[in-house]
């Protein structure tokens, strides 16, 4: 039997409980993607400048307060920090939300956590999304509860689509999601900025060597999603014998930088699963 995807559409009611980095991402992404217009997206915010200037520039409605959004909102992004997480909830589950869809994009925040702080069953699917979603190019793992239907989970990955791509995950990898998708923007940017400094040492006027550094890493990141090749497999594509690039990979294991990867990656996940 063929499954008829659930689509968002304009008149989609959304809410964001929150609208700093991520949040405004997402909101930016869901109305350039046309996903839903922008005045049916409402966003709160304990800072009144920052509602002021997503409205301005986005068009959204916006409340001070969190319930109004709650109350206004079919599918309810809670777009805050960890720590604010039992604040909010306790603010809106006592609201009437068992025809609403609560997605939440904290890292640690469990499944059976989030459900026993709302305190009655409630449509939960939890994600992790990552900055790239400002340019359209996010990565975001989700895992749903028991309340999700599918149609439910459709419609919330089709209007994430808006922003970038997801995955549907078990909640026992969203760590691990943290980890390689979420927190990864960073060591990508220290990976750029160390390139560039390197071709600056060498002569190359920054704004260049930015141009370049980035570029390329934009390049092979594309060649390992539209090959289908292993890594490893292109990068020995590159490493001729005797060759300059075959040089560059020999001090870059002489110093480490598999292992400090890795541990890098392991620490988040640990750190994630504390939280």
């Amino acid at each position: 039997m063929e499954i008829i995807r659930r689509k968002a559409g304009k008149h989609m009611k959304i809410g964001f409980t929150g609208c700093g980095n991520m949040g405004s991402a997402m909101m930016r992404g869901i109305i350039a993607s046309g996903k839903c217009a922008a005045e049916n997206i409402m966003a709160s915010d304990t800072l009144p400048e920052a509602l002021r200037s997503r409205k301005e520039e986005l068009g959204i409605l916006t409340a001070a307060d969190n319930r109004e959004v709650a109350e206004f909102a079919e599918v309810l992004f809670l777009s805050i920090k960890p720590q604010y997480y039992q604040e909010v909830i306790g603010q809106i589950r006592n609201l009437d939300l068992q025809k609403k869809i609560i997605v939440t994009i904290a890292p640690g925040k469990t499944l059976k956590w989030l459900e026993e702080e709302f305190e009655k069953p409630v449509k939960i699917i939890r994600t992790m999304p990552n900055t790239p979603a400002m340019v359209g190019e996010g990565m975001m793992g989700m895992c749903p509860n028991a309340n999700v239907s599918k149609d439910d989970l459709l419609l919330v990955q089709d209007i994430c689509s808006g922003f970038g791509k997801t995955e549907i995950v078990g909640e026992n990898l969203m760590d691990v999601v943290t980890a390689v998708s979420g927190s990864s923007p960073a060591y990508v940017f220290m990976f750029i900025e160390a390139m560039a400094d390197a071709a600056v040492a060498d002569g190359m006027p920054r704004d260049k060597a930015y141009r370049f550094a980035a570029q390329a890493v934009l390049g092979s990141a594309k060649m390992v999603l539209e090959t289908g090749k292993h890594p490893g497999e292109l990068k020995d594509m590159v490493c001729s014998p005797g060759g300059t690039t075959i040089e560059a990979v020999r001090v870059l294991e002489e110093k480490g930088m598999r292992s400090a990867v890795f541990e890098a990656v392991k620490a988040c996940v640990g750190k994630s699963k504390g939280m």
